[in-house]
């Protein structure tokens, strides 16, 4: 029988808990999926100086206290913003960094976020595959915007690819798609292009044609954000894998 891609749950931004200063894609909740052995799901967004930082907002308000944008800082300055509410005084880590960290011990799903130009949509492609090119343990790449999981491809990275979506009825994204590029989000259009290998999926919208076709067609779907043991129920029959936070799913309770 062959091995599912996600066989165990997947932490989302790692195992993190801020009421008890474990801050999400920290160094610490990335410790704690591993002794949960848990899968890792953690962001990228990219420096002014171009490199790969392990990060989930574009703006730096909400997890460090600061003003601005990580786009804005280098990667020395973004090393030295400590992560708000963090026990172990955790700070934003470089791609390499948290690599080496996880040295093979969890499966990770590296979300590649959107970017607001071209150049830089192919630089974080770019460094993000170079550095899992020179790291051995098992790796999945994942995005919304579907040039990165192309792009990634191109650059040389061979493991599995996949496209991170949802309905595309509420706010947009990226911002300024029109209604033609919403609709082939939607309905997973871009297929010929991407060529993705699993779908992460909002757990509001599994019920899409798109994403009942593929899983069909047998490709592994995971179901953001579950919160719970009841949404992880609920969701169950329609996908391969739960991306979790808040709770254990291993739990009985």
């Amino acid at each position: 029988m062959t091995e599912p891609l996600f066989p165990r749950p997947v932490a989302h931004r790692g195992l993190h808990d801020r009421a008890n200063g474990v801050i999400e894609n920290s160094a610490s909740a990335f410790a704690a999926a591993i002794a949960g052995n848990f899968a890792i799901e953690c962001d990228l967004q990219l420096t002014s100086d171009g490199h790969a930082v392990v990060f989930h907002d574009e703006d730096l308000e909400r997890l460090t206290g600061e003003t601005g944008l990580v786009s804005d800082r280098t990667l020395a300055e973004m090393a030295d913003l400590k992560l708000l509410d963090s026990a172990a005084g955790d700070r934003p880590q470089t791609f390499d960094a948290f690599l080496e960290q996880i040295s093979g011990r969890a499966l990770l799903q590296v979300e590649l976020k959107h970017q607001p130009s071209l150049e830089a949509t192919r630089r974080l492609a770019t460094v993000a595959a170079e550095a899992i090119a020179k790291y051995s343990g098992p790796t999945t790449v994942e995005s919304f915007d579907p040039r990165l999981i192309t792009l990634i491809r191109e650059y040389g990275f061979t493991g599995p690819r996949g496209i991170i979506t949802y309905d595309y009825e509420g706010e947009d994204y990226p911002p300024g798609i029109t209604e033609d590029e919403r609709y082939t989000m939607r309905h997973l259009l871009h297929w010929h292009e991407t060529q993705f290998d699993f779908i992460s999926c909002d757990k509001s919208a599994l019920t899409l044609p798109a994403i009942t076709f593929w899983r069909a067609l047998g490709k592994p779907v995971t179901a953001w954000t579950i919160r719970s043991k009841v949404e992880a129920e609920a969701a169950a029959p329609y996908i391969d894998q739960i991306v979790f936070e808040g709770f254990n799913p291993d739990s009985a309770s």
